[in-house]
């Protein structure tokens, strides 16, 4: 009888207990810029508390991926109306990839462009990345503004800071 009432107690718990976690993304929980710590073509690390206070978009990509080669030389064609934005682009991708993609775009030329490789592949949990390429937004002061799955033409990047 024992038994039976102890089997009953953890059924009901666990049944209990999971209908209560919070099942939305953490991106939305914590809507600010996340504890990125990214390693740079220079085999630096880039930290979030050395990011500029300016609006930010952080771009999660693939070297490889036909969508977002598309998105960044979209972006780089329209890097007048960019210039205001900070621009981080992570990737998970092994680091002799990331820096080979890093010199054939130029990416050095563009003091507002930082690129980094997410070591301990962070990012695509905290966003529930789906898609590539992935933006999230955020605003002067770290809130999150917005984020978009796929490919997004820049003229929408830029209103979305405008909301």
């Amino acid at each position: 009888m024992k038994h039976c009432f102890l089997l009953i107690v953890l059924v009901f718990l666990a049944r209990y207990g999971t209908a209560q976690q919070d099942t939305t993304a953490p991106y939305k929980r914590f809507p600010t810029v996340p504890p990125i710590s990214i390693l740079q073509p220079d085999s630096s690390t880039l930290t979030k508390d050395k990011l500029k206070h300016q609006p930010t978009i952080i771009m999660y990509f693939s070297p490889d991926c036909d969508h977002c080669q598309h998105q960044w030389e979209d972006m780089k064609k329209a890097m007048d109306k960019l210039k205001k934005f900070q621009i981080v682009m992570i990737t998970h991708q092994p680091f002799e990839m990331m820096v080979d993609f890093y010199r054939k775009q130029g990416i050095a030329n563009y003091s507002n462009v930082k690129m980094g490789r997410d070591t301990r592949f962070v990012l695509p949990p905290f966003y529930r990345i789906q898609s590539l390429p992935f933006m999230a937004l955020y605003d002067r002061n770290g809130k999150l503004v917005t984020t978009f799955h796929g490919n997004v033409k820049v003229d929408k990047l830029v209103r979305a800071f405008d909301k």
